[in-house]
């Protein structure tokens, strides 16, 4: 017989990126009384990871939980780029509702939309949080209404339109029910949620089914199972088969060594869980997102959200370069294929491959920013490897014909540039397909482009607006090819010879277009090392030192005025590289090169490339 888990709530907070979830969690976190009184609490403490707090942005889901009033809630903060919608996906499989955060200013983004159409999918009822409401030109009553224009464009039912909104300030962690009313605390919030979020339901008499959202990995444990007590309950020492409803083969006996439950930001060990608890399994070799956890006597698992496909993918590959080896701690292919398969046990949303070639690997993911926050985690822990441009992953339809994939861009840009942006997306084969004025002297523009069409846009685009504009992308699946276009109007400069570069060598360069490198750097024949002004490559001496002569005067190289060198990101680098380049990262140095460093041998086959 089912029954309700009156003392459990399980809720998601989703949103757009940056509209606050993870501050409001912080928020819900000290006001519950995780935290002792004197306790110093650092700022989003949810983001553990390095580069979620320089970036910050959520990268990976985080299981919490809270207890108010004798109602354990378990929170899971989710990210909101779209680059990280995968993990998204799954979670809402674990809870019964969702709190839906937005931007009193900005309202609902695209990603706000993405998140939202998978919860109504689900059928879990939604908590509006109309957050920022302290902002100067926060708006709430004008972002209510496109909320609830937004449930009515993606067939929210009658209960899921009828959804409650709280406003609140995660920041000054107050909430209120009235636009105008005084906050004092996150109480209303508190209340909503277990007023309006359903409590889990099952058969706690029936047989165990737990499934399998996240994974978590801990080096001293190894995998970590996250999942939520759909029916029946688990046990320490319990005898489970472990099924996957999309592999019919997977049929495995294990045994359950440590059961966990959340309990605010740590897992506390639990002899025994029950319907509705959200836990934590180690000890399960193989274990993976999607697999149930049953009772070997009546094995039957759940049915599991199909995670969306990678669109675009890049070569890793074994570091080849003449300064190969000299900075990273792991280099050579087993170590660069150990750690990408490693990834696959925690991104559900990567796929590698193995290639023809033994120091080859292709990795596909859903953006560039998900392959760059891999790359970036890979060089801090030592790796020394190299990686091709991004490319967009083709499909063919049923009459035969390509497709690319295609993003939805949504663009808010001072009046001023919106001229320059229109021209550039349209060279990209963009497509104009609404513009509106976004209030402020600022327009927002709508275009649909092919995947392709953005990369490498980014820097160009914040260039071209003086750092003012902001871009946000959704995938808006596949569409037919939209035909070849050019990445980059300018060549590269390449060092012509290996060595270290010395002012004299830069100083005649500079006049080229613009530099990567400085004095004193390291270079090999073949590293791209500045950016032409013109379309052609261009290959330059930078080590080249001024001949003596006896009239030359001490000091004379003093007064030659180099320019400071452009130094790159990481993204930048990415976006930089064109398809006849690589990316070589070391733990202490990113540098771009061409695939053939030999300039014969790359001329001949730029020539035997223009025959074909």
């Amino acid at each position: 017989m089912k029954i309700s888990r009156e003392d459990i709530r399980n809720i998601a907070i989703i949103a757009h990126v940056d509209h606050g979830k993870t501050t409001l969690v912080d928020e819900l976190l000290k006001q519950s009384g995780v935290f002792r009184v004197n306790q110093e609490v650092e700022e989003r403490v949810m983001d553990s990871n390095d580069i979620e707090r320089e970036r910050g942005i959520t990268i990976l889901s985080k299981n919490t939980a809270v207890t108010y009033e004798g109602v354990k809630i378990n929170i899971i903060d989710t990210p909101g780029h779209a680059d990280f919608g995968g993990e998204v996906e799954r979670v809402l499989k674990m809870v019964n509702g969702v709190v839906l955060v937005v931007d009193a200013f900005e309202g609902p983004m695209p990603q706000t939309k993405f998140v939202l159409k998978k919860a109504l999918e689900l059928s879990h009822p939604v908590i509006v949080c109309v957050n920022k409401i302290d902002r100067p030109e926060a708006r709430p009553e004008a972002v209510m209404d496109e909320v609830l224009e937004l449930l009515l464009e993606l067939d929210a039912d009658d209960d899921q339109l009828d959804s409650p909104f709280v406003y609140a300030s995660a920041k000054s962690g107050i909430a209120m029910l009235e636009i105008g009313e005084e906050g004092h605390d996150m109480k209303p919030l508190f209340e909503t949620i277990i007023n309006h979020i359903p409590a889990p339901t099952g058969d706690p008499d029936a047989s165990t089914q737990v499934l399998i959202s996240t994974i978590d990995y801990n080096e001293y444990v190894g995998r970590i199972g996250v999942g939520k007590v759909d029916n029946g309950s688990i046990k320490v020492n319990q005898e489970c088969m472990l099924v996957n409803a999309h592999d019919p083969d997977k049929c495995k006996k294990v045994k359950i060594s440590k059961l966990y439950e959340f309990d605010g930001l740590s897992k506390v060990e639990v002899e025994e869980a029950t319907v509705g608890s959200i836990v934590a399994i180690s000890g399960i070799a193989g274990i993976h997102i999607g697999d149930t956890l049953c009772s070997p006597e009546n094995p039957e698992p759940i049915p599991f959200q199909k995670i969306s496909e990678p669109t675009i993918a890049m070569n890793f590959l074994v570091n080849d370069s003449p300064l190969a080896g000299q900075e990273g701690s792991y280099i050579t292919s087993r170590h660069l294929r150990d750690r990408l398969f490693r990834e696959l046990n925690t991104d559900v949303s990567l796929r590698v491959e193995e290639t023809e070639d033994m120091d080859c690997f292709k990795v596909s993911g859903r953006g560039e920013l998900h392959l760059s926050v891999l790359i970036e985690n890979m060089r801090r822990e030592g790796y020394e490897f190299a990686v091709s441009k991004a490319e967009v992953l083709y499909h063919t339809d049923e009459k035969g014909k390509k497709t690319e994939p295609m993003e939805l861009a949504y663009i808010d840009v001072p009046d001023e540039f919106s001229g320059t942006v229109i021209e550039k997306l349209s060279q990209r084969k963009g497509e104009l397909q609404n513009m509106s004025v976004a209030g402020n002297g600022s327009t927002r523009l709508e275009f649909s482009i092919p995947a392709r069409g953005l990369i490498g846009y980014r820097g160009e685009f914040m260039t071209d607006t003086k750092g003012n504009g902001i871009m946000n992308t959704i995938f808006d699946g596949y569409g037919p090819y939209k035909g070849d276009m050019q990445y980059r109007k300018q060549g590269s400069l390449i060092a012509f010879e290996s060595g270290e570069t010395v002012t004299y060598g830069l100083f005649s360069a500079q006049e080229r277009g613009t530099l990567f490198v400085g004095p004193g750097e390291k270079v090999y024949s073949g590293m791209v090392i500045g950016q032409n002004g013109k379309a052609e490559d261009i290959e330059l001496n930078v080590c080249k030192t001024k001949k003596l002569t006896n009239t030359r005067a001490s000091g004379s190289d003093d007064s030659l005025k180099l320019s400071p060198p452009r130094i790159l990101s990481l993204e930048q680098a990415l976006e930089f590289i064109d398809t006849d380049e690589l990316l070589e990262i070391t733990p202490k140095n990113i540098r771009i090169r061409k695939k053939i460093l030999d300039p014969t041998a790359r001329y001949r086959a730029k020539r035997n490339s223009g025959n074909n």
